[in-house]
């Protein structure tokens, strides 16, 4: 959620920080900021709505002239969307100017002290208070009257500060909110992520919570919260840049979509080493993974529902009891975890805060703990024990596709390491299941072949109110993220069941002309899926099935059939969540919907 973007060099900071900001809008936004010291005094420029209200009330940013500035787009936590409440905030005086991602828990307090000295306030954000703050402790040393704020505030920051009377120099800290620094020949940078200076540099900074960079033309400085400089190593950034690109898709979201054979072959191929799998990143021995009893999957939304298939797949091939949780709920239940656990977090972004917190309890409780994420040096992927990482590149648009299915990739191949380390496969049916694993990315390139087709379907329910998916097993953790990805994008009303719960009541839903996704992939619960699809229809429903092959006796259940190329059941989710995507995304396009921004929601869920 929000974004940060700040620059210091040699060329003009604010068209360099409008562009970085373009680069996150995919993280979700209803302002946008930006303060840049023009030589003589801070020059603030802000507005609610889309990124372009504010390029153009700055020409571009040429109305604001200078070499360091810090800009942000506001997600509203506190205080509504609106001008005065949109970042950067500033001290009284103007001298100081603050973006802020994360929530400062204690602002309230913190607040009324102030306004007892005499600070007066103009917006109902807890980011206001740092300005204040920041002016209450300044004495001449930035680097002083940040780390005292920093010690009086409780919350998650990731901030970017500029002093008028410390015109070459832009500081950020950070805790338990992403923030980057990068650093080239034409200045240095702060992000919230890593496509917003791409475009200027390759090397960039990983800040740890409670640190402070000091950024200059010529450098960056690193100090902890006490004022000690610390040593740091930068990180070179091998993605494409173009990859950050729509490269004449129309969304990102479709563009992602059509790299998922990329996706999952980079995922799979690192990791199988003459015809078995080496896992290095796990840092465990064959004994030590023979020895796993139990493990807790840990996810929030799309990483849950992969989580949901690794349970099954898992359990199956390994015979390991695997228990998947929503992580906002791991965190706070006080969980049972029994000796020789294996705790897995998994999070594109890595910077996930529920996820992040059950990481930590896990750890606390002295758990090893592998996280499944995709972005190199982020905060999961540093705190966790070992680290798999899922090689997806940037995904841009806010409804996961590609990194959701090298998240899949990921937990196939931990599932097949692990039952054959346990014994508990044949070697002939490991290479079977391997060979499969391996025909996956191709068999994608045939689906994605007949979005044509899919895009013809899914123009008849542009209007729908209400759509049901459902699927027994593995089939209903497909219909979950089909579903969440039909909702999240297009608007439309949509729920998953698992196909055996509908006579527990939510047959009672179903009216004329409704439409019933129903995913039946298994062929041993294909006769009991049909039943389902029979009883559906007889109350009126219009059903769309999504099986594999060869199960012909499907269509006299259904209305409308998607089939997919023969596969090993356990990766069918690989395969039928393809058109599922295709279905959710020319839904949304006919209606006309924001595909890579949809309202209120943002890629990555940094604060609770």
């Amino acid at each position: 959620m929000c974004g940060i973007v700040g620059y210091i060099g040699n060329r003009q900071a604010a068209p360099i920080i409008l562009d970085g900001l373009s680069k996150l809008e995919y993280r979700g936004y209803d302002s946008a900021g930006m303060a840049v010291y023009d030589g003589k005094k801070i020059v603030l420029k802000k507005s609610v709505g889309r990124l372009k209200v504010l390029e153009n009330l700055t020409h571009g940013g040429e109305t604001m002239p200078g070499t360091a500035g810090i800009g942000h787009t506001r997600w509203a936590t506190h205080g509504a969307p609106s001008d005065v409440n949109s970042h950067p905030h500033l001290n009284q005086e103007g001298t100081i100017a603050v973006v802020h991602n994360g929530i400062i828990e204690n602002y309230i307090p913190l607040k009324k002290r102030l306004e007892e000295r005499g600070y007066q306030f103009v917006s109902e954000t807890d980011t206001e208070v740092l300005a204040h703050l920041l002016d209450r402790y300044y004495k001449g040393n930035p680097l002083e009257a940040i780390t005292k704020v920093l010690h009086r505030v409780e919350g998650s920051y990731a901030l970017g500060i500029i002093f008028a009377d410390h015109p070459d120099e832009i500081y950020a800290a950070r805790k338990d909110s992403p923030l980057i620094v990068g650093e080239s020949e034409e200045g240095s940078f702060i992000a919230s992520d890593v496509p917003a200076i791409l475009k200027y540099t390759r090397s960039v900074y990983y800040m740890d919570n409670q640190e402070v960079a000091q950024l200059r033309r010529d450098g960056i400085t690193f100090y902890s919260v006490d004022e000690e400089e610390i040593r740091k190593e930068s990180v070179q950034i091998d993605w494409d840049a173009d990859a950050a690109e729509k490269a004449g898709y129309e969304h990102f979201m479709l563009k992602e979509m059509y790299e998922q054979p990329k996706t999952i072959t980079d995922t799979i191929s690192p990791r199988i080493k003459d015809n078995d799998i080496v896992i290095e990143e796990l840092h465990m021995t064959e004994e030590e993974l023979g020895k796993i009893e139990k493990i807790h999957i840990v996810a929030c939304g799309s990483a849950y529902h992969a989580g949901v298939t690794g349970k099954y797949v898992i359990e199956n091939l390994a015979r390991v009891p695997v228990e998947v949780e929503v992580a906002s709920e791991f965190r706070y239940r006080d969980p049972i975890l029994a000796p020789n656990t294996l705790v897995i977090i998994i999070s594109q972004s890595g910077e996930t805060a529920d996820s992040l917190a059950a990481l930590r309890e896990s750890k606390a409780r002295g758990f090893k703990v592998l996280g499944i994420v995709n972005v190199v040096g982020s905060s999961i992927a540093r705190e966790a024990d070992s680290v798999f990482y899922t090689w997806a590149g940037p995904e841009i648009a806010v409804a996961t596709t590609k990194a959701y299915s090298a998240q899949l990739a990921a937990l196939y191949l931990l599932a097949m390491k692990l039952a054959k380390v346990r014994g508990t496969i044949s070697e002939a049916r490991f290479q079977e299941l391997l060979m499969a694993l391996r025909r996956i990315p191709d068999q994608i390139e045939l689906l994605l072949g007949q979005k044509e087709k899919i895009q013809h379907f899914a123009n008849r329910y542009v209007g729908a109110r209400d759509i049901f998916f459902i699927g027994r097993g593995i089939d209903y953790a497909i219909s979950l993220e089909g579903s969440l990805k039909l909702k999240e994008i297009s608007y439309v009303h949509s729920e998953a069941y698992a196909a055996g719960e509908l006579k527990h009541g939510t047959i009672s839903l179903i009216e004329d002309g409704t439409l019933v996704v129903a995913v039946s992939t298994q062929p041993n619960l294909y006769q009991k899926t049909i039943s389902n699809m029979v009883e559906v229809k007889a109350r009126g429903a219009f059903v769309m099935a999504v099986t594999g092959e060869g199960n012909l006796a499907i269509e006299k259940a259904s209305d409308y059939v998607v089939y997919l190329p023969q596969t090993e059941p356990i990766f069918a989710n690989s395969l039928a969540i393809i058109p599922l995507q295709l279905f959710g995304y020319y839904v949304a396009v006919g209606r006309g919907c924001d595909v890579d921004k949809p309202r209120n929601l943002a890629k990555s869920v940094t604060v609770e």
